[in-house]
């Protein structure tokens, strides 16, 4: 099956949030993301349309965050990353301070159908792409400790384990980084 990759456009909020809820119901949702199911359901659509302005091609080029998604021939949306970008001396979503600039993963998800076929690997590129496009030298990421598939593919990917851990609100993780 034939994947499109690309960024997601603010007006396809409903789209975002129904693959957001998709993800958060899938069995591994509790090693990989910050919210429940229950928490994302019960966010208004404001909610939704404000994520999907900030992180769309339309925020425009000096948007701080991008999210992309995988689409198959029929137009079913499948998978999805989001790439952050972190500037030096910001906060970031655990209270650290950054040392220096990068670009950041998350909100990582492929449908179970379609994993093993390489959509994570464009999804990938598509994000380490555009965080290079806009000049930055290294990107990271955090994966559960226990979560040793997603570990694999990181690994497959370039990230290297960093060797800083640390427990947050999902257990222990990983922090895991390549250059740009």
């Amino acid at each position: 099956m034939e994947h499109t990759v690309r960024p997601v456009r603010a007006h396809e909020w409903q789209q975002i949030r129904t693959l957001r809820l998709e993800a958060l119901s899938d069995e591994a949702a509790p090693q990989a993301f910050l919210e429940t199911y229950a928490q994302a359901a019960g966010r208004l659509d404001e909610f939704w349309q404000e994520r999907a302005r900030g992180s769309s091609v339309d925020a425009g080029p000096d948007a701080d965050a991008r999210q992309f998604v995988a689409i198959t021939g029929d137009g079913t949306w499948v998978g999805t990353a989001v790439g952050l970008v972190e500037k030096a001396g910001a906060v970031d979503f655990q209270g650290s301070v950054v040392e220096e600039p990068g670009g950041h993963v998350a909100g990582v998800y492929l449908h179970p159908d379609h994993r093993g076929r390489g959509v994570m690997d464009l999804l990938f590129e598509a994000v380490t792409d555009w965080l290079r496009g806009l000049g930055l030298p290294r990107v990271r990421l955090y994966v559960h400790a226990d979560n040793t598939c997603a570990q694999r593919f990181y690994e497959k990917a370039g990230f290297r384990d960093t060797g800083d851990r640390f427990t947050g609100s999902i257990g222990p993780e990983i922090e895991m980084a390549r250059p740009l």
